[in-house]
């Protein structure tokens, strides 16, 4: 499907209700749209871990304006991503298993790891200041 509200549209037949019931969980898998305007956005948010951040976001059911209805979230999120890719929902690791580890993803975590390796303590951990700022 190429925009949110047909897959609202498909939720209100499924689920019932009204589109608009199911609008603002469709255009949250499809924000990524905003950012890279081609199918690779779906890689993001369209996969197991998509849809349960739609389940923290949303609630475990939404309540359909329509009618007061609670309809499971999880449910509404998986017919999203099964329609978009025929059948199946991808685990994140299957959506970036492609993806070459550019240095600039790590150059951050090396340094970090150094520093804790060379001074074991130098950050407290509770409130992340470094020891020596407490002393």
């Amino acid at each position: 499907m190429s925009h949110p509200y047909y897959h609202a549209v498909s939720s209100a037949r499924r689920f019932g209700g009204v589109p608009e019931d199911y609008l603002v969980v469709h255009q949250f898998f499809d924000q990524t749209k905003a950012h890279l305007a081609d199918c690779r956005h779906r890689l993001v948010l369209h996969n197991s871990f998509g849809i349960f951040l739609a389940e923290q976001l949303f609630g475990v059911t939404i309540t359909r304006a329509s009618d007061g209805k609670p309809v499971p979230t999880r449910l509404i999120a998986e017919q999203h991503v099964l329609e978009d890719f025929g059948g199946r929902i991808p685990t994140l690791e299957e959506c970036l298993r492609e993806t070459p580890i550019a240095d600039w993803m790590c150059r951050g975590a090396r340094g970090l790891s150094r520093m804790l390796q060379e001074e074991p303590h130098a950050l407290s951990p509770t409130d992340g200041t470094r020891d020596s700022d407490l002393h």
